[in-house]
């Protein structure tokens, strides 16, 4: 097929152009920033560079967006251009293009204040059913970029599915109490029992997603590693997280221990991707058990790929855990 995917300097485009090339498929990527994985250096919302990159187009992976790191940075009026309008922009040229599909990058942190429980109250478990409620301009830009994709989809038959994916960027984490807790190779562990997924697998989703949007037509999906929990094991995950885990993975303190690693004490939401690994025929690799093993046998708790792409930060200049040197302004 040919490919055009936006966002290609990013984490996810970059990776996404490396797996789609090495398969055969012929892929353009465009961006703001200029890389080794960019054909086309443009804004998202620049519909003439669109409609030139689109031309002759089998299908579009729109990765681009401002993130939520950039809402410290950048004003209300660049996330609503670039994540609203822009997204816009490829789905409406995408359909005057005749693309025959559109495979549209969302987040978790649309779901907002919904995945905070009062306290004493059980894990939120999240699913495609819950109604986001947007804590803050990245999460409600990127709900109504949601939205606007089923309105051309229903006005024009475009087929467009949105994966709303959860953690996967490898900078550390952005609350100062949980980089001074925890380790961070251990922390992201951690989270891939309820809110993280490995790159490796997010590609695997995407590509999924991909083959199968002629066929679902329309649809939003939860991408995350598949949890070990189960709904009925929420009120506990709260009260006390490490003692479901150490039921579920007898071994894990012989892994944990002796790197001085932690379970968490309590979590808050768990994210449950049954319906994407259902619609999609995803079905991804990197589990809590399965870095488990990686571990112990004295590998890492990510992939290969997760590991080639690296850490590539979202600001030129120090702002915290999520700069990267020499890294162009979004």
């Amino acid at each position: 097929m040919r490919l055009v995917v936006t966002g290609s300097a990013g984490h996810l485009g970059e990776a996404l152009v490396r797996v789609l090339r090495a398969e055969g498929h012929g892929v353009l990527g465009l961006d703001l920033l200029p890389s080794p994985t960019t054909d086309v250096v443009a804004d998202v919302a620049d519909r003439a560079a669109l409609r030139d990159a689109l031309r002759g187009a089998d299908g579009v992976l729109h990765t681009a967006t401002l993130h939520k790191p950039h809402v410290a940075s950048h004003p209300r009026e660049a996330f609503v251009r670039t994540n609203v309008q822009g997204t816009l922009a490829v789905v409406e040229e995408a359909a005057g293009a005749g693309v025959g599909r559109v495979v549209v990058t969302s987040t978790t942190s649309a779901y907002g204040r919904a995945l905070s429980p009062a306290p004493g109250e059980p894990a939120a478990w999240v699913d495609e059913d819950v109604v986001p409620v947007p804590r803050n301009v990245y999460g409600a830009t990127k709900v109504a970029a949601e939205d606007l994709c089923e309105v051309v989809h229903r006005e024009t038959g475009l087929p467009v599915l949105v994966l709303r994916t959860s953690r996967f960027f490898p900078e550390g984490d952005d609350v100062a109490e949980q980089r001074a807790a925890y380790d961070d190779a251990n922390l992201k562990a951690n989270e891939l029992l309820h809110r993280r997924v490995d790159l490796e697998d997010v590609v695997a989703a995407h590509r999924c997603a991909l083959e199968r949007a002629p066929a679902l037509r329309w649809g939003r999906y939860v991408v995350s590693a598949p949890t070990p929990f189960t709904r009925g094991d929420a009120a506990e995950l709260r009260r006390d997280a490490a003692a479901v885990v150490r039921r579920l993975f007898p071994g894990v303190d012989a892994v944990y221990g002796p790197r001085g690693w932690r379970l968490p004490p309590s979590l808050d939401r768990v994210y449950d991707s049954t319906r994407a690994r259902r619609d999609l025929g995803w079905a991804p690799r990197w589990t809590f058990g399965h870095a488990l093993a990686a571990l112990a046998a004295g590998g890492e708790a990510r992939s290969a790929l997760a590991a080639s792409v690296g850490t590539k930060g979202y600001h030129d200049r120090p702002t915290g855990p999520c700069t990267a040197a020499g890294r162009a302004p979004r």
